[in-house]
């Protein structure tokens, strides 16, 4: 058995050099020039290697969909859903789609194509994520063919004569441009005697590590900046050898240089000196940057992506001499995810990639969220914070019985800062962390709320902010959490739940319609023809609060959507207009309310009130809930549920 697993590793490694030797390539420019005929793509820019990288994986568009909860979040024009970030980034569309939109029109040979690529956000909003997923990408393609030897793992097709590239141009059908660095040119006419097609190509693939194609500019302290960072330096132990003037002294290792053909990352870009900027900018609006020394200038064909936080972007753009620099940035604003939704599935893939091993309770990642979430938002006079929430959400809300009719692009334009400040999702990370700490089996919305109370309270934050915080997570996020647990203990009480909704669901369509059409309802047992039950039509809407004369229009409205969903032939569910799908749920939460409220108070139980209280603990654990954290969030309930 011992022999097994070398074997196995064996096999695997001379597999994988196999494979790596299948991609392999190398010969003159020559034989690369007949790999171009057959496959111009290899002659791509770096621009549009980029974007047909993002586009491979394939995009799903949304024209005409008929997703509401689409058009309510988006309206007319729903963003497409790019593959290439999917599973990895939520709640982006729209930051997604004009990252997109700039590559795009890069790799068409637009004003983008000299223009860099700025994204701005807060701490953790997914800026650096983003920049390592397009890094990580160029990794995963396919390999790239270069001048062997050129540290600038420059184009082939540059070596080039200018005055033979229309020709070249025209054979290939693909665009020739930049020039050899000086130590290529070098070695053309002193190694090769000038015969370009005899220089030697070979293919490699992009490596971050290896610093082939992506090359990264940390920020660096002013005062000891140094351009070789970003085009390299000469090799002053080489000058015994070689005059000043020899491109053999150059050391080309600069992030501009390694970062040729791929992408240059500028991280915190705004903390550079304006030296540096003004380089960033040479190689994207000019193509070129200065080779050191003496050396003249040397071409340069990348992607260039900074970022930094909107403090540092205000700084920067508040003085005027900064004017050119602003005028060649493409900025993309990258905040804080506003959906509920998106913002749970973060975390469960934050959960995913660690070693949690904890059990995590129902609605834990959604309380966390709500909190991170409310505090990103402003304030409107159109609705409260909770509300704007779910509207954020594509939810529909629904208020005095009518659904709420707030347009969630009205708000998002009120609010022009909305997600630029607020809790990271590091703060949310930190507080399941601490609640784990404290619950190493399992993990509730309590114990999470707490840690998260603890951790603002211990905050270096204004005053203010932190009093709201406070009462988000003491009044907003009880208030709420109230609200799903009576849900999840009323299911956990009705035997088949969605069964009798769908029965209470029916049976009130039929009584409605024929309350509006003046018709009779046939009982579905005797066949006798009966009079609509106005009793039971109104001990439905009266728990969305629809009373009096309001009852009759609304029950026109049901039936009115009840022959739209028909003629577009949906199926109809009691989940399919809200209104309705609310007035039931709480229709169902009131007939158990008061059995509820005595089993899980009750400090002594007889026999039926125990085996009914026992059901309901088993159903709870069925549905999702970790036994370990069962006691504890039935007290909860028991002493905030149901006041006597």
């Amino acid at each position: 058995m011992a022999g097994a697993p070398k074997t196995d590793f064996a096999k695997l490694i001379a597999k994988d050099r196999a494979e790596r030797q299948k991609v392999q390539w190398s010969g003159t420019l020559l034989e690369y020039l007949e790999l171009v005929k057959e496959d111009p793509s290899l002659a791509w820019l770096s621009h549009r290697r980029m974007h047909e990288m993002i586009m491979a994986p394939g995009v799903e568009r949304h024209e005409g969909d008929g997703d509401g909860r689409l058009r309510r979040l988006f309206g007319d024009r729903v963003p497409p859903t790019y593959h290439f970030f999917e599973d990895e980034f939520f709640g982006m569309e729209r930051t997604l789609d004009k990252i997109v939109r700039y590559f795009h029109a890069a790799a068409m040979g637009g004003e983008e194509a000299r223009q860099v690529l700025y994204l701005m956000g807060p701490v953790g909003s997914g800026k650096s994520s983003l920049v390592e997923r397009l890094k990580r990408g160029l990794e995963e393609t396919k390999p790239i063919y270069v001048i062997d030897g050129c540290p600038m793992y420059g184009n082939p097709l540059t070596l080039i004569p200018r005055h033979l590239r229309p020709a070249f141009e025209e054979m290939l059908g693909v665009k020739i441009e930049g020039d050899v660095c000086p130590p290529v040119r070098w070695r053309l006419l002193n190694e090769f005697d000038g015969e370009y097609e005899r220089m030697p190509v070979k293919a490699i693939t992009f490596s971050k590590r290896g610093q082939r194609g992506i090359g990264m500019v940390p920020p660096v302290d002013p005062n000891n900046q140094d351009t070789s960072v970003l085009i390299g330096s000469e090799d002053i132990s080489k000058l015994d050898r070689f005059s000043e003037g020899d491109p053999r002294i150059l050391e080309l290792n600069g992030a501009f240089n390694v970062g040729n053909r791929g992408m240059v990352e500028f991280i915190e870009v705004f903390k550079n000196d304006t030296e540096y900027l003004h380089t960033m900018i040479t190689a994207t609006q000019e193509k070129f940057i200065p080779a050191p020394g003496r050396h003249g200038t040397i071409y340069v064909d990348t992607c260039i992506v900074a970022h930094s936080n909107e403090a540092e972007w205000q700084r920067f753009k508040a003085d005027h001499t900064n004017e050119a620099i602003l005028d060649r940035i493409v900025v993309v604003k990258v905040p804080y995810n506003l959906r509920l939704s998106e913002e749970v599935k973060i975390y469960e893939k934050f959960i995913k990639r660690s070693n949690f091993q904890a059990k995590i309770a129902p609605h834990t990642l959604e309380i966390a969220s709500m909190f991170a979430i409310l505090s990103r938002l402003e304030p409107t006079a159109k609705c409260d914070l909770m509300t704007k929430l779910k509207l954020y959400n594509g939810d529909e809300v629904v208020e005095k019985g009518r659904t709420k009719k707030i347009a969630v692009a009205e708000l998002m334009e009120d609010a022009k800062r909305e997600g630029l400040f607020g809790i990271s999702t590091r703060f949310i990370m930190k507080a399941l962390d601490q609640a784990l700490s404290q619950n190493p089996e399992a993990i509730h919305p309590l114990s999470v709320r707490e840690a998260m109370i603890q951790m603002v309270r211990e905050a270096d934050i204004a005053d203010d902010v932190k009093k709201q915080y406070l009462e988000f997570l003491q009044d907003s996020l009880h208030k709420a959490y109230l609200e799903l647990l009576e849900k999840d203990i009323t299911k956990a009480f009705v035997f088949s739940f969605k069964e009798q909704a769908e029965t209470l669901f029916h049976s009130y369509l039929d009584h409605a319609e024929a309350f509006v059409t003046k018709t009779k309802v046939k009982d579905a047992h005797t066949s006798d023809e009966l009079n609509p039950d106005e009793a039971f039509l109104k001990s439905i809407e009266e728990q969305i609060a629809i009373i009096g004369p309001a009852a009759e229009g609304f029950r026109q409205e049901v039936i009115a959507f009840l022959w739209r969903v028909t003629r577009r032939g949906e199926t109809v569910s009691y989940t399919a207009y809200e209104p309705l799908k609310e007035a039931i749920e709480k229709k169902l939460m009131s007939s158990v309310r008061d059995i509820s409220r005595i089993i899980t108070k009750a400090r002594t139980r007889d026999e039926e009130q125990r085996e009914r209280y026992d059901r309901m603990v088993e159903t709870l654990i069925e549905n999702g809930y970790p036994e370990e954290t069962i006691d504890t969030i039935l007290k909860y309930a028991a002493n905030h549920l149901w006041k006597d």
